[in-house]
């Protein structure tokens, strides 16, 4: 795996981490591929409408999330870090082209690594002081990026990704 940079830090950093018994392989595809992200990555009843992923550093992450009432949040960012198989790093706080973003809210780190057949399946949510992070952890970040986890395992499971 690619050596640690990230030094966790709880009282700016929020982490969500378990093992999963599905190959890292379809992890890295249900994370890096539109038509897969959409499918799993907010908490059901909510969903993604559109998605866009141009996967190398400054690339764009975007995605629109659908409220069960219909409203739409567009969240823009970009890639800081594309280690295929091991670790992405995306942020907000940076559009695509590394242009500064108005309102940044937090840099997301998704390290994956080899267990058996399965993955260690680690998710970190970088905030720039304790107030974000403690609002993201009280707007349900462990109950939201756990259940996302378990629906992208059942997505995998259920054969949707290839």
């Amino acid at each position: 795996m690619t050596s640690p940079i990230l030094k966790i830090d709880p009282k700016l950093d929020l982490v969500l981490e378990r093992e999963i018994d599905v190959p890292v392989e379809l992890v890295w595809k249900a994370w890096t591929m539109p038509e897969h992200l959409k499918e799993w990555f907010v908490p059901k009843p909510w969903s993604i409408v559109a998605c866009e992923i141009d996967l190398r550093p400054g690339g764009t992450f975007s995605t629109t999330m659908r409220s069960p009432e219909g409203e739409e949040f567009p969240n823009a960012g970009c890639f800081l870090e594309v280690t295929p198989l091991e670790r992405l790093i995306f942020t907000d706080t940076l559009l695509p082209g590394y242009r500064p973003a108005p309102k940044p809210f937090f840099t997301g780190a998704l390290e994956l690594s080899r267990i058996g057949s399965g993955t260690r399946y680690k998710a970190i949510a970088i905030h720039g002081d304790e107030e974000t992070r403690k609002n993201h952890e009280e707007m349900g970040f462990h109950d939201g990026w756990g259940t996302v986890a378990t629906q992208m395992v059942e997505y995998i499971k259920a054969g949707r990704v290839g």
